[in-house]
């Protein structure tokens, strides 16, 4: 029974590689929708250069694997997080998961922006009218993961985008599909991880706020209120492969290292490689490199490397870490990531 479902878990991440022939098809920087679903999350991942397909593990690998949930060594988990982003914008993030014994690891999650107000401009007044709105902008996450054997396990998130500005908002549905396997080729410790996401239809933007008053040619009538028919977008998807290796080095002290690669549909494909040690599982350092392969001169990759620690203890029944992150970014601020986890 388990040599099938390990055969299962191979035919499912071969089901998934065709998808690479869509993500990384050309280079359309900039003209891509749903931009949101690319912000990272998780302070302990984004420490480690976001090279976690294949090692996160928990509540907090939900971004980066979907499969990542049914790995997590509690039965009820929740995780709360906050980003300091580019341009004055910040991310907050919540989820809850919880593990049915025989059934697989149940997970909601939401990641919403904070962007501020920002004042409504028109032809008529360019410099502004006085009036201000505030852009609503959040991701409702649906999860379910489930271990097929001791080494494989895949998962599926289902992602609830919604987009408001001003008079104006679009909605769509966005699908996380992945895969890990531990122990590799029999190597103790070694670990692969596939995810392909933000696959889903287009989107599209309504709304009052795409009326306009015209007056049509040759008809002797007042001018009237036209509705302006909005073009669609597609999602930003990707496919990532991870590697992964933990070690332990005398049952004290451990290390972790991590390396990806993701390949775009509307971007340069990206290099990840991260690293974590950790000292009796309690307190935990971090680092970071990713970069992109430029398709062209013109444009820059914005983050740099990125560094974070950690601290984890007990407190009866529950479980508390803490978590901190920093990347560098260049021409904006860096980011700045906190994260809380509670497990019990």
């Amino acid at each position: 029974m388990k040599r099938i479902q390990e055969c299962l878990a191979a035919l499912l991440v071969t089901l998934l590689l065709p998808a690479a022939c869509f993500a990384g098809a050309g280079n359309r920087a900039g003209t891509n929708g749903a931009s949101e679903l690319l912000i990272p999350i998780g302070a302990r991942d984004i420490a480690m250069g976001g090279a976690s397909a294949s090692t996160s593990f928990g509540i907090e690998g939900l971004y980066w694997n979907p499969a990542a949930v049914a790995k997590s060594k509690y039965a009820t988990a929740v995780y709360f997080s906050h980003m300091t982003y580019l341009a004055d914008i910040g991310v907050n993030y919540g989820a809850i998961s919880t593990t049915f014994e025989g059934f697989g690891t149940v997970a909601l999650s939401l990641k919403s922006l904070s962007i501020g107000e920002i004042p409504v401009t028109t032809t008529t007044y360019p410099d502004g009218t006085g009036q201000t709105f505030t852009p609503q902008f959040f991701t409702l996450g649906l999860s379910y993961a489930r271990e097929l054997s001791d080494r494989v396990v895949v998962g599926l998130t289902t992602n609830l985008i919604s987009e408001r500005m001003g008079d104006v908002s679009a909605s769509g549905l966005a699908l996380n599909i992945g895969v890990l396997y531990d122990n590799l080729a029999a190597v103790e410790g070694l670990s692969l991880g596939v995810a392909v996401k933000n696959i889903g239809p287009q989107m599209r933007f309504d709304g009052s706020g795409l009326l306009v008053q015209a007056s049509v040619a040759g008809q002797n009538r007042p001018a009237q209120f036209y509705q302006v028919e909005a073009a669609s977008f597609e999602l930003p998807s990707s496919i990532e492969f991870s590697l992964g290796y933990r070690r332990s080095l005398d049952g004290v002290n451990n290390v972790m290292l991590a390396t990806a690669f993701q390949s775009n549909n509307f971007s340069d494909d990206e290099y990840r490689i991260g690293a974590e040690y950790s000292y009796q599982d309690l307190v935990f350092l971090r680092g970071g490199y990713n970069f992109a392969q430029r398709q062209s001169e013109e444009r820059q990759y914005l983050f740099g490397p990125s560094f974070g620690v950690g601290v984890r203890t007990a407190l009866g029944s529950l479980e508390l870490s803490v978590d901190y992150a920093f990347r560098k970014v260049d021409v904006f601020d860096n980011n700045h990531v906190i994260g809380l986890r509670l497990g019990f």
